[in-house]
């Protein structure tokens, strides 16, 4: 009671020997006796050690005054239990108003307390006074010298008022007060003290005082069949006649054994119709998992008696005392005291005593409490099932309520609703349904401010927080919390979910509309590169794909050798995401076949140029005239064609007119097709319309146009004498593997180099029946232009037959002629056609006349070019 733990407690019996002074003499061992010898309990009790000596203090007095009334309610026991039979015969000579069967079972049950059924502690008599002026209360007053027991020194209680409830109990006809005190005893046990009071009556039958004991039920008493209880087995019967259940019915049976299973206290304190109330309404659960709450108030408005029923699976301690905490507030409490009673059934029930020592509160709604509780200890499973089946009908939320049932752990059932996890669930169905790594789901959660939304990511692997911080920071939202939930269905692997909380502007929210979440998926997936250009996304409103070909134009840029950086460029259009949007809007309304509009192109591009007009830096507005610039020179893009599947190519290429370039280094080439994606990047650049030169795989991924445009003025140089002229292409692999070797970085290439040719033939005319037939939904600023060839050049020796192969599934023209060489062409590496081939072809001439080139020196004069590879090479 004072809050000690108790280290060791020692308590044995021994015997000694005290002279006649108290004062020990002798110890005596164990089995010895003596003729003065007594039996004395010695007690060692060590706690946590105390140093403040108040506190020690508190401690011995407490201790002191327990002994004290361990001691008088030895001494006083014997008296008190003669009382019992005392009373008894009193009741019997006072002829109380009741009815004669009610005063048997009274004197019958006085008689059973006595034969060891309660643990006598204290006793005292009280007289009851005449009532005031208003008749509304009368004065209870104690009986000097009639304390016994605990209550033998206790100094007498001035008078209690009694009125109301109270009152009306003390004046009623019943000769037995059966209650509980509002005090703990300190002997014995820690409970409130059972209050047994017996009415005194004057001859007119008028109640004028009362004979009360106060103790405790004893073990055997509690132990005991309440059939065999004087005054409790009048109960019983009354209720099993009222059920009027046969009586070896399984009703019958189930209903005994409820009520032999209620708390003897709440028995002895209830009258029979309430017990009814109670025992049917326990028994009418039958398996039924449902909550029900059963409440008996204290006849004298101390304390209130609380059955509480419960299905098993939502039993246990956190919703033992939630259910305890709200019944004290319903109540007015400030202790609960609790029973468990667990049988075979689903059903568990509690037993509550909220003491109340200002009184029951009034006005309470037992419906409205039951309900509260229902909703504090329903289980987040129960919430599941139920939303489930609102959401998708009976057969298919079992069905999913079978797999899903358990999968979610303790930390998400207590950050989520099951509303929420039915959200998931649906998720997680299409992440399986659709072999998709990764789900994402934007939303607000009620009371985060207006700049916080939360990106929920669905993985099928773990995740870590290093990975997607950098691309929620490059789309523009600022990460400010993070919560892991590993979510494991029945019989299928576990799915991760990420919960983060986004910090950004509203109105970028509003702008950007749907299509964060599936941007942030592309970035995740690597089929959007990830870098601060998807901050237009919430700056300008852009989709992932309408950022991809903002990127292509900056990347092309990048490549004609602007004197400005990436993050340069990147930066410059966050500044600017109205322009970037009019840019987006221009590029649509020029190539976009199902919203192609002349007009609104002229119109958008005058807006623009206006707009530009109003930007205060000189980079800022180079920058943005050379982007409207490739806008404006664009031809052809591939960006609105679909592929079988109906989804957008993964990458984008658009034809170029260089001559509209005024930024472009000379020569300018007459056409040129830049191909982007973030695997690949490359260029094919051409002289003519028709012309012919070799692709290349290049390693300068900075620069690798500058390369290009210098290998194109060669080859120009080279077919010179022949009808096409030069053009050249060459493409970078912006993702090498850093495993595998070699055999790894060629199969990464190839996949590459498909990329890069695909992206060349999607802009190129075909033959089709003898008719010239431009690519679908590509919308075209220039004539008809189906001459396309390539050849082998670095790196693509042996990529003769991949080219063909993709020209094969365009249905291209030009057949196995698309690019020479491959198996149905001339190998130039095995059959010698390169630069160490032209020079053991030298050699070889000169050994035919006599000459040693090696050793000796010699003039020779070329026809030819030496930018050219084999010739120069061979000339060198």
């Amino acid at each position: 009671r004072q809050g000690y733990g108790i280290e060791l407690i020692i308590h044995p019996v021994m015997r000694v020997v005290r002279d006649g002074d108290g004062e020990l003499e002798e110890v005596l061992g164990p089995g010895t006796q003596a003729p003065s010898s007594l039996a004395e309990s010695v007690i060692h009790v060590e706690v946590r050690r105390q140093a403040d000596p108040d506190r020690l203090a508190v401690l011995h007095s407490g201790i002191e005054v327990v002994l004290e009334e361990v001691r008088v309610a030895v001494e006083d026991w014997g008296a008190m239990r003669g009382r019992t039979t005392a009373l008894a015969d009193d009741l019997r000579r006072q002829e109380p108003p009741c009815e004669p069967h009610e005063l048997t079972e009274a004197e019958e049950f006085l008689a059973w307390l006595a034969d060891g059924h309660f643990t006598f502690l204290g006793y005292r008599e009280y007289e009851l006074g005449a009532a005031d002026r208003n008749g509304s209360a009368r004065e209870l007053s104690t009986v000097a010298g009639s304390g016994l027991g605990i209550l033998r020194g206790a100094s007498p209680n001035p008078a209690k008022q009694l009125q109301g409830r109270a009152l009306q109990e003390a004046l009623s006809e019943h000769p037995l007060v059966l209650t509980k005190a509002n005090s703990r005893a300190t002997v014995h046990r820690p409970a409130y003290l059972d209050y047994v009071g017996v009415k005194r009556f004057a001859p007119d039958g008028r109640v004028i005082g009362e004979r009360r004991f106060l103790g405790l039920y004893t073990t055997t008493a509690y132990k005991s069949s309440p059939r065999d209880i004087p005054l409790l087995r009048d109960k019983v019967d009354d209720v099993m006649a009222k059920a009027g259940f046969p009586e070896d019915s399984h009703d019958a049976k189930d209903l005994i054994d409820i009520l032999e299973s209620l708390p003897r206290d709440l028995l002895v304190q209830i009258d029979a119709d309430d017990l009814f109330e109670i025992a049917i309404g326990i028994l009418g659960l039958g398996e039924r998992q449902r909550v029900r709450l059963f409440v008996v108030p204290d006849r004298l408005d101390r304390f209130v008696s609380c059955t509480l029923c419960l299905p098993r699976d939502r039993f246990h301690t956190e919703n033992r005392l939630h259910a305890g905490q709200i019944l004290a507030d319903a109540f007015g409490g400030d202790q609960v005291d609790w029973r468990l009673h667990l049988s075979e059934s689903v059903i568990v029930r509690v037993d509550y005593v909220v003491h109340c020592p200002g009184g029951v509160r009034a006005g309470y709604d037992v419906t409205a409490i039951e309900a509260r509780i229902a909703r504090a200890t329903r289980a987040w499973t129960d919430d599941l099932r139920a939303a489930l089946i609102a959401e998708h009908g009976e057969q298919r939320a079992l069905e999913l309520y079978a797999v899903y049932g358990t999968a979610f752990p303790p930390g998400y059932r207590a950050d989520c609703d099951a509303a929420t996890a039915v959200g998931d669930i649906a998720r997680i169905e299409r992440l399986h349904r659709e072999h998709s790594p990764t789900q994402i789901h934007i939303y607000r959660r009620r009371g985060d401010s207006e700049q916080t939304v939360r990106g929920k990511l669905l993985s099928v692997s773990q995740v870590s927080l290093s990975d997607v911080v950098p691309k929620f920071e490059h789309m523009g939202a600022g990460v400010v919390d993070e919560r892991p939930y590993q979510v494991t269905p029945a019989s299928a692997d576990p799915v991760w979910v990420y919960d983060f909380g986004l910090r950004c502007y509203p109105e970028d929210l509003e702008r950007a509309g749907d299509e964060f979440g599936p941007a942030f998926l592309g970035a995740w997936s690597g089929d959007l590169e990830d870098d601060r250009l998807n901050g237009l996304v919430l700056r300008a409103g852009l989709s992932g794909r309408e950022v991809t070909i903002v990127r292509a134009v900056l990347r092309y840029l990048r490549q004609a050798a602007i004197a400005f950086s990436d993050a340069y460029m990147i930066q410059t259009l966050l500044d600017n995401p109205g322009i970037v949007r009019q840019a987006v809007s221009l590029f649509a309304a020029r190539f976009d076949p199902e919203a192609h509009d002349t007009e609104a192109a002229q119109r958008l591009g005058d807006e623009l140029r206006e707009a530009i007009d109003t930007v205060q830096s000189l980079d800022a507005d180079r920058i943005l005239r050379s982007f409207l610039a490739v806008v404006g020179a664009m031809l052809r893009t591939n960006y609105y064609r679909r592929t079988p599947a109906g989804a957008s190519p993964g990458y984008v290429s658009f034809k170029l007119d260089p001559t509209r370039l005024e930024f472009l280094a000379r020569p300018r080439p007459r056409y040129e097709i830049f191909v982007y994606s973030p695997r690949v990047e490359g260029i094919h650049l051409r002289g003519g319309k028709v012309a012919r030169g070799g692709l290349r795989w290049s390693d300068r991924r900075e620069d690798f146009r500058t390369e290009v445009l210098g290998l194109m003025k060669a080859q120009m140089v080279k077919n010179a004498l022949i009808v096409p002229v030069g053009s050249k292409g060459g493409f970078v692999v912006k993702r090498p593997p850093v495993r595998g070797g070699r055999e790894a970085q060629v199969t990464e290439a190839i996949a590459c180099y498909r990329t890069f040719l695909s992206g060349l033939l999607d802009l190129t005319d075909n033959y089709v029946a003898g008719q010239v037939v431009g690519p679908d939904r590509v919308v075209r600023y220039d004539d008809d232009d189906p001459y396309l060839v390539v050849a082998a050049d670095k790196g693509t020796a042996a990529f003769s037959d991949i080219a063909n192969e993709v020209a094969a599934g365009y249905g291209f023209w030009l057949g196995d002629a698309f690019a020479s060489g491959g198996s149905h062409g001339y190998d130039h590496k095995r059959m010698g056609i390169t630069a160490r081939g032209a020079w053991e072809s030298v050699k070889r001439h000169f050994r035919e006349l006599g000459t040693d080139v090696e050793r000796r020196n010699i003039e020779v004069v070329g026809i030819g070019d030496m930018s050219g590879d084999v010739f120069g090479n061979g000339m060198l």
